[in-house]
């Protein structure tokens, strides 16, 4: 049995939760979240509580037991408080700003990155260094803010670049010191 496949989801008053036709549906308030529900897993709903559990011992159902959990979990999370990631970016003259529906990056190349903003995503600039990605889809976020690290990730020997909020950068010594 999946160590956490079994733990049950505690669903808050204001979330519904609805299983029909191998789809899972978690609404509250304004926002909406829907997840497709593979063959061998069930999802039970009993008083407050939502559990997962599968039809049948096979390797597909068991290895997909706790990631349908973890992912009605994060349905949940998503709909009541949301997620938010932050990158910093570290660099002289560097710099990020939100036109329209667009990231516009200014990270040292000789033209400005503009980058499409998802559908769900809400994107903001604290300060001229600072990218702050909010939304109820924890794949979304993340995904987000992986792309938009992957443009100039931090380099080790000066560490400029894009980085997450509280990520450690380990530096190199130059060719110089390196003896």
């Amino acid at each position: 049995m999946s160590r956490i496949g079994k733990n049950p989801i505690a669903i808050p008053k204001e979330v519904k939760i609805t299983v029909k036709d191998g789809r899972c549906l978690v609404e509250a308030a304004k926002h909406k979240l829907e997840l497709s529900i593979p063959f061998g897993i069930t999802v039970e709903l009993n008083e407050g509580f939502a559990t997962i559990k599968r039809t049948n011992d096979s390797k597909q159902a068991r290895s997909l037991h706790g990631t349908i959990r973890m992912l009605v979990s994060n349905m949940v999370d998503g709909v009541t408080k949301g997620f938010k990631k932050e990158l910093d970016i570290v660099g002289v003259g560097y710099k990020a700003q939100i036109k329209g529906k667009h990231l516009v990056l200014n990270i040292g190349f000789s033209h400005s990155v503009e980058m499409d903003i998802p559908e769900g995503l809400k994107v903001s600039c604290v300060g001229n260094n600072k990218i702050v990605v909010e939304g109820i889809d924890k794949q979304k976020v993340g995904e987000f803010t992986a792309k938009v690290r992957k443009i100039y990730p931090p380099e080790p020997y000066k560490g400029k670049g894009i980085r997450y909020s509280g990520e450690k950068v380990r530096k190199k010594l130059g060719k110089a010191l390196a003896k």
